[in-house]
Order: structure tokens, then sequence, then C-alpha cells
């Protein structure tokens, strides 16, 4: 019998394909890889329910050091918010959890690989790519593309063999993970409509929620503590997340483009993210060169553009993530936030590799380093090409 891995989630669709695929001869394993959105209970859950379905085994892969390491990390050098704020939390899981699914099937001896996207999103992409780049080797198997059955018929088909999935009435779509929550709703299929406080995990902010100073520490780019608590970087992102979405942090709706050509619209929930990210950015302002911050802000766009669209995978990224590790030499020290409801303030920054030197000079009060004489001359050298342009266009 041909063995078949499915990146199994535990819902309605990924539950429907290992019961269509073991009624066409295949031995069923499943695969959950965890990047942060599964509790305890949620993953004791799946694990149960995979061979009640008719699994061969189930594997729970923790993936969420890999997750930092592999693309995390990256997109806080690069400073990486899509459309200047989505955190491509969904973007780097389905990579990951593509990856580590090949790993599984390898250990296992399958002869395909199977997922329950549908032929509608960017998810159906990710996969799709980086399984057929990891194990070209290996059939692909879409059952939910294939069929694009309702959930209604998915339901049917369950209970006609034995499996009852109730119907769920759910407002909201949510896709938790480490790098954030990703929420769908009917506000995010019109552009004029916003998501309310209760569609995102945290709930309502309290308004009056008292302001709250924290202290993140950077060490070559990577954050290694909070309020000089030493934390390895997957601890740091879950206190953050929980700190911040109290306060609301990190919340949005990103409207954007789709691998598909289309338009498409999501709310999220990333504190963590944003606090990093905003923190980051501050420090490499006191530590790079201007020349540096203008490419790193060029090329980590154009990281977390191959991230989101699929290409991941492609050598170029390999190259972008070369130059993004080197720009983080001396991306190292402190930076001091306060949280408000609904937003953070970044109130200071240190660092021992800081190029703002009063020594050398103070912006628009004085310079110990050239003459006032020496800065008229330099003005009107830097000014030159503007006077002859001009005065070219004038005769």
């Amino acid at each position: 019998m041909k063995k078949v891995l499915l990146a199994y989630s535990g819902g309605l669709d990924t539950s429907y394909c290992v019961v269509w695929l073991k009624e066409r001869g295949w031995e069923v394993h499943t695969v959950t890889v965890d990047t942060g959105g599964f509790s305890a209970a949620e993953l004791a859950r799946i694990e149960a329910l995979s061979p009640k379905l008719g699994a061969a085994s189930h594997t729970t892969a923790d993936a969420k050091a890999e997750l930092w390491n592999g693309y995390l990390r990256y997109l806080v050098y690069g400073n990486v918010l899509r459309g200047n704020l989505y955190p491509l939390s969904v973007s780097a899981e389905r990579v990951a959890q593509a990856s580590k699914t090949v790993e599984v099937a390898r250990s296992l001896g399958v002869q395909a690989l199977a997922h329950g996207s549908t032929g509608a999103g960017n998810d159906q992409v990710r996969f799709d790519v980086a399984f057929s780049a990891l194990a070209p080797d290996l059939e692909l198997i879409t059952p939910i593309r294939q069929l694009s059955p309702s959930r209604a018929e998915e339901r049917a088909y369950l209970a006609e063999k034995g499996f009852d999935f109730p119907e769920k009435v759910e407002a909201y779509s949510v896709n938790e993970g480490m790098w954030g929550t990703s929420v769908g709703g009917r506000e995010t299929l019109d552009p004029w409509s916003t998501l309310p406080d209760a569609a995102y995990p945290s709930g309502a902010v309290v308004a009056d929620l008292s302001p709250q100073t924290v202290v993140l520490g950077f060490h070559k780019g990577v954050p290694v503590s909070l309020d000089g608590e030493a934390l390895d970087p997957v601890a740091l992102v879950a206190k953050l997340n929980a700190l911040g979405g109290a306060y609301g942090i990190g919340r949005g709706v990103h409207l954007g483009d789709t691998i598909l050509g289309i338009k498409g619209r999501v709310g999220f929930e990333a504190p963590a993210a944003h606090l990093l990210i905003q923190a980051h950015r501050e420090l490499e302002k006191l530590v790079l060169s201007g020349k540096q911050l203008f490419w790193k802000e060029s090329l980590g766009n154009l990281y977390g553009a191959m991230l989101h669209e699929g290409a991941f995978l492609d050598p170029l990224a390999r190259d972008l993530e070369a130059f993004l590790e080197s720009s983080q030499t001396t991306v190292s020290g402190e930076v001091r936030l306060t949280l408000h409801p609904r937003a953070a303030f970044v109130d200071g920054v240190r660092s021992p590799f800081a190029l703002m030197d009063p020594a050398v000079a103070n912006y628009g009060e004085g310079s110990r380093a050239w003459t006032g004489a020496e800065a008229a001359c330099y003005a009107k050298i830097f000014g030159v090409p503007q006077v002859l342009a001009l005065k070219a266009r004038k005769t």
C-alpha cells in the first residue's frame, strides 16, 4: 500500500482529506506542524482525532524555533511589514510548515504529499511550490482543490462514513500563530468596513489602561532580553504577544495583492512583531549609515515580497538573507518603549556602536569637526549641479 503524508490541521477540510485518501487505497499519515498557533488542549484533540479518522500515524512537530531561525529573524532584520502594516505571519508559517512536512515525509518513507488548501488562496501556491522544490520525487495530492466540495458536502460525506462534524457558526475565521493572528470575516470583504474589537483574540482594549515602559535588548539584530531578563527569541515573542495584546498593539486590517493577482483583505493582531520591528528600526537608525538604511529598506521589502508570494526557495532569497545578516553586525543595544492603549512609542535608544556623537557635532547648534567657513564652502559646492541645471533650463 502506498503511503501519503497529509499536512493536517484537525479542521473539517483536512479531516475530509484523511477519509477521502484512505478510501482511495492510500495509507494515510498525518502531521501537524506547530508554529505557535496551537494550545496543548488543541494539539491533544488533533492527536486523538487523526487515528479515529483512519490515519496510520500522526506526528506533532514543534517548528517554532525553526520558524524564528529560518524566517522571522530575517523579517526583523529587514523591518518587513507588507504595505507598511502586515507582518507576514501566515506567509512565514506556511513555508516553515511545508519544509517540516517534507522532513517528516522523508523519515516515514512516503510516496506522496497532500494538503487541504482550496484553489482560491495564497496557501495552495506556497505549499505546492515548497513541496515540488523540496520533494520533486513525491506525488502531490490536493483533494479540496481538486474536488471543490462545499463545507456542507464535506460534513455530509464524513457523516456518511461515521464521523460527525457539527456545523460551526462563527462570525470570524481565525488563524493563530507565533508571529501573529489573522482574522477574516464579512468586514474584511468590504474595504469600507473595519473589524470590531470582538473579532480579535485579545478582545476589547481597556481605554484607561496605565502606560507601561519596557526595555528591549538586541544583539546583532536578534532580540535577546526584555527588561533586563535574558530570553530566547521564541519565549520573548510569546511574552510580547501577551503584553502587547492587552494594549491592542499591532492590530490592523491589511489590503493588498494576492499571489493569484486579485486584491485581498485580512485583519491581523501581531503585538510582538510590531513592537520588535518598531524597536529594531529605531536602533538601526542609531547605528547604521544612511546608505545602509536606504538599501535595507528596499531589499527587505523585496525579501518580504518573495516570502509572501511563494518564491522563498529562489536562490535570490538566500542572497538577500546574507545581505540582511551582514547588516546586523553593529545592531546591538537597548530600546525603551512605552505602551499605551493601541499605540507604542520609542522613548530612547542606546548602543555602543552609536553613530550619533555630540563630540563631533550637534545638529542645528555647532560643530567641532569643521568650521563655519568650511561648511559654507561645502554647501556652495553641493549646490553647483542644481545651479547649473536651472541655469540651463532658463536659456
